[in-house]
């Protein structure tokens, strides 16, 4: 497929599109190497207990998030990106003799507080990762190349899984903590980089590395009080209902259909690899042709129809835990043996094989909503911050990406399992996921135009 001038990558763009490129992979690969282990232990106790999870997470995230706008308020981004990062590097070190030593701490205790610590780790990584993108691009740059650097996420998200099962065999869980701040580590290296290209190549822009100022309380305050981003919030909050429902029923099918810590570990494993990979194809195609010619309103609405009608499809399947594929285990094992023994390409294609036999109505759901949630709305979405105010890109948006998201994963737990007590059944997740979806692409189509109209009013000014 040719590369159109929409899509390319301009002379003089392409160190700091490197660096980003990098940057996006280490920190993804640095989540997937540790989030099977999060999985399985969520897995181990049922989806029951994920709104005590998230409540704490919540309530970490609620400390944590004043903590992030104060440092923006009167320290410049040179400053604040890499303290973050050091900090969970220093957080993941220190997880290391909890899995290397039995009797430090309970299992169960470990578990809830590493199940939090990876939910807070994966929030404001990646958070600050998009807020510094779209301080660095500006919104011309950022419809052609955020596309580009979403391709780095996903990569280093199907990196991380298996860096994960190829070294847990060898080195154990505890050894797999420090590969991950090894990997954090890179991207703040990144970050240092990107920092100086910016002063050297961005000169209209220095005052983007000053600090933001305000108070702590200002990314909450933007939410209440301005549209835009009230209406991120809700596209947010809407998201979450459909991502939560899926993770809900998806971890009630692991706890029933595999029995040890070890299967569970690998189903999600699988199920990463294989959501990571659709998600690659879509951003090397459906969105790198339509964000940069068409902007985000239309990725919005082609992500929102995709997901209506894999929602609905799980709706009227009739039992949403039977395999989509009538697929053996034996026929995946006979496919597999047929792959070329090569560790890193054998685990690339063994994985979405081994996910087959076990690919029911509810995987399908989660694997292509989450897949399209990453590969095209995620995207789309982040560029609309290249169109508002600096301030709204570092506070209000950190409060999206943290505060917002982890209260909607409190509230739609607990409303998975208020309507599991009254009996619903797949059906009525299904319409669920639908209309929540079919409400968030509607919400989405207008704020993406509504943001381009007030960019191109103030350039008229």
């Amino acid at each position: 497929m040719p590369v159109t001038e929409s899509q390319r990558v301009h002379q003089g763009e392409w160190p700091a599109m490197v660096l980003s490129f990098v940057y996006f992979f280490c920190v993804l690969a640095a989540y997937y190497v540790i989030r099977p282990v999060r999985e399985q232990l969520a897995a181990a106790v049922g989806s029951t207990q994920l709104p005590w999870f998230f409540a704490a997470t919540f309530a970490a995230t609620l400390v944590l998030t004043p903590v992030f706008a104060w440092l923006i308020a009167r320290w410049p981004r040179r400053v604040v990106v890499p303290v973050v990062y050091l900090f969970f590097m220093v957080c993941l070190v220190a997880f290391i003799p909890l899995f290397a030593r039995d009797g430090l701490i309970s299992p169960r205790a470990l578990g809830i507080v590493f199940f939090v610590w990876v939910s807070v780790f994966n929030l404001f990584v990646v958070s600050v990762f998009w807020s510094f993108m779209a301080d660095i691009w500006d919104e011309g740059q950022a419809r052609r190349l955020f596309p580009l650097i979403g391709v780095a996420g996903t990569i280093g998200a199907i990196a991380g899984p298996v860096i994960t099962r190829v070294l847990v065999d060898v080195i154990g869980v505890a050894p797999l903590l420090a590969v991950s701040a090894g990997l954090l580590g890179i991207a703040l290296l990144c970050v240092l980089l990107l920092g100086r290209w910016s002063q050297r190549h961005d000169l209209g822009k220095q005052h983007h590395n000053q600090p933001v100022g305000g108070g702590i309380f200002d990314g909450l305050k933007q939410i209440i009080t301005t549209p835009f981003m009230r209406n991120m919030a809700i596209l947010m909050l809407l998201g979450d209902a459909v991502g939560t429902i899926c993770y809900a029923l998806v971890t009630d099918y692991s706890r029933a259909t595999f029995h040890d810590a070890v299967a569970r570990t690998r189903f999600a494993a699988d199920l990463d690899m294989s959501t990571n990979l659709l998600m690659i194809l879509l951003q090397l195609t459906a969105t790198r042709i339509l964000l940069p010619r068409v902007g985000a309103g239309v990725v919005i609405a082609v992500w929102a129809v995709i997901g209506i009608v894999v929602c609905l499809a799980m709706a009227m399947s009739g039992n949403p835990n039977v395999p989509v594929f009538a697929i053996s285990q034996e026929q995946a094992a006979a496919w597999i043996a047929h792959i070329p023994d090569v560790p890193f390409l054998r685990n690339l294609i063994a994985q979405p094989i081994e996910l087959l036999p076990t690919l029911s109505w509810v995987v399908l759901m989660l694997l292509v909503t989450r897949a399209t949630a990453y590969g095209m709305m995620q995207p789309a979405r982040e560029s609309l911050y290249t169109l508002v105010p600096r301030s709204w890109r570092y506070k209000g948006k950190n409060a999206v990406d943290t505060a917002v998201w982890r209260a909607g994963d409190v509230a739609s737990a607990l409303l998975v399992n208020a309507l599991k007590s009254v009996g619903a059944a797949g059906t009525i997740f299904g319409l669920t996921g639908a209309a929540a979806i079919a409400i968030s692409g509607w919400i989405g189509w207008r704020t993406a135009a509504q943001a381009q109209d007030a960019r191109n009013a103030a350039r008229t000014d």
